[in-house]
This record gives C-alpha cells, sequence and structure tokens, in this order.
C-alpha cells in the first residue's frame, strides 16, 4: 500500500508496529467485506502480512502469504503445542506429561512422583492456572477440572529469567524472583523484577531457543537447574511491567528495530 506521496509500506493488520514509519496498520475486521476495495487489494498483492491476528493467519498462509510473526498465535497461552514443538526440536525443557482420558491419576503417579506441577494448559497465565501437587487428594482435585492434564517435573527454583526476544534479538532481560511461600516467579503474583547480573549465557541460549523454534516475537522464561539452562514456557502475549520499570517503550523499541531493518 501506498501513502498520499507515493511511499510504499508493509502492511499489518494488527497495532503492534503502529509507531514503524514503514507499516501501515489495517486493523482487524471481523469480516472480510469490511475492509474497503483499495485495502483488499493491497492485502492481496503483499508478499507478507504482519500481525495477521488469529482470525486471519491461516486464511493468508493457505493463500500463500508469508505471515511475521511466525508461530506466534497458534503456540500463544498453549502449553501443549508449546511442549511438544520443544520435545520436537529437543529444546531443553522440564521433564512434561500430557494425559488424556481415564484414569489419569494412575497414569501420572506411574510418570511421577510429588511433589510436581500440574497446570491448565490452555489459555491460563500470570500465575494462574499453576499448582505444585504435594499430595493425591491435590492430585485428585485437579484431575477432576482437567482433561487433558498437563503435568511437569517440579525444579526447586526461586527465581525465572525472563528474556524478550522480537526479530531475533534480545530487546529485554530480567529475573523474576518468587515471594518467600511462593514457588511461582510471576510478578502478578508478587514476585520481585531485577535486572542484575544477567548471564551471557543464558542470552545466547534464548536467541538459540527463539532462532530453532521460529519464533519472531516471544518472551521466553528459562531457568538454570543442573548446570543448566531450561525453558520453562514461551510467551507471546506478556507482560510489559519489566519494560516501564526499566523505562523502555515496546513500541518505540519497535520503531528502532524497523529503522535499523530489523524487521
Amino acid at each position: 500500500m501506498t501513502d498520499m506521496r507515493g511511499r510504499h509500506h508493509r502492511l499489518s493488520l494488527g497495532k503492534r508496529v503502529r509507531r514503524c514509519r514503514s507499516f501501515h496498520c489495517l486493523g482487524v475486521h471481523p469480516n472480510w467485506d469490511d475492509y474497503g476495495d483499495d485495502e483488499k487489494r493491497a492485502i492481496r498483492q503483499a508478499p507478507t502480512l504482519y500481525y495477521p491476528s488469529r482470525l486471519y493467519e491461516e486464511l493468508f498462509r493457505a493463500g500463500g502469504k508469508e505471515v511475521f510473526p511466525r508461530n506466534y498465535y497458534a503456540f500463544m497461552g498453549n502449553k501443549i503445542r508449546q511442549t511438544q514443538l520443544f520435545q520436537l526440536l529437543d529444546v531443553p525443557h522440564p521433564r512434561t506429561g500430557i494425559y488424556y482420558g481415564r484414569d489419569r491419576e494412575e497414569r501420572i503417579l506411574a510418570d511421577f512422583s510429588f511433589p510436581f506441577v500440574a497446570k491448565t494448559p490452555v489459555g491460563s497465565s500470570q500465575g494462574r492456572g499453576v499448582w505444585r501437587v504435594e499430595d493425591s487428594c491435590a492430585l485428585t482435585a485437579y484431575v477432576s477440572e482437567h482433561n487433558p492434564a498437563y503435568v511437569q517435573e517440579y525444579l526447586p527454583i526461586d527465581r525465572d529469567l525472563r528474556v524478550v526476544l522480537l526479530a531475533g534479538r534480545v530487546v529485554h532481560a530480567y529475573w523474576r524472583i518468587a515471594r518467600p511461600g511462593d514457588f511461582r516467579n510471576n510478578v502478578s503474583c508478587g514476585g520481585r523484577i531485577c535486572f542484575d547480573a544477567i548471564p551471557q549465557a543464558a542470552l545466547d541460549f534464548a536467541r538459540w531457543v527463539a532462532n530453532v523454534c521460529r519464533f519472531d516475537e516471544v518472551a521466553l522464561d528459562l531457568c538454570r537447574h543442573h548446570g543448566r539452562w531450561w525453558v520453562l514456557e514461551a510467551n507471546m502475549a506478556y507482560g510489559l511491567e519489566g519494560f516501564h520499570r526499566r523505562g523502555l517503550d515496546i513500541y518505540q523499541i519497535f520503531r528502532e528495530l524497523d529503522e535499523g531493518g530489523w524487521l
């Protein structure tokens, strides 16, 4: 799409890149016919569509388009798909089991010893839907509400490292330190943010994970355990409190990446 001066712009439906000069953001309309004729023509002609939304991503792919960010909407909030991707690509990830159907408790106890972590596998965030399961009563309560069940080994850590990457570049990183008595490190659950002593090895590992998983925008939660780095989770819809505490503006970061030719 071109502006009144004849300059060509790349097309984005979502507003994530709204401050980037080389993009034109059309917005996400619920119906294809909500777009004007010129907008439809521009979409059809564009080789790549940026931030197409859940609504249009598969449609554009079916029509032969490239989309950015890759591996974004399909993995957003879906721990099962993330775990399967990590396992497929041999990305270090805590031992995890996914259990469908009957006899879930028996199969879980055949694979895991107490304590372990159980999660709501789809749609949970900010530390909600995460439990440390200590005994059979807690497991029964969890399984009664979850089919499939998503169970993960418990790692005795008091912090994790959040690393945010855009277009393969680390743009922010910070520790999330659990409050006393809570095994969750989430800031929304009272976790403390710390910017001190970010290991370069962790940032290198995060870049490798984002590259092998084809994550163009992601906040990776990492931890150090038994002498190596592990990926706990990939977050596509991530909070910005860590950015605000550091005085960073995510939209300005996008603009700088655009002007640097990284997007």
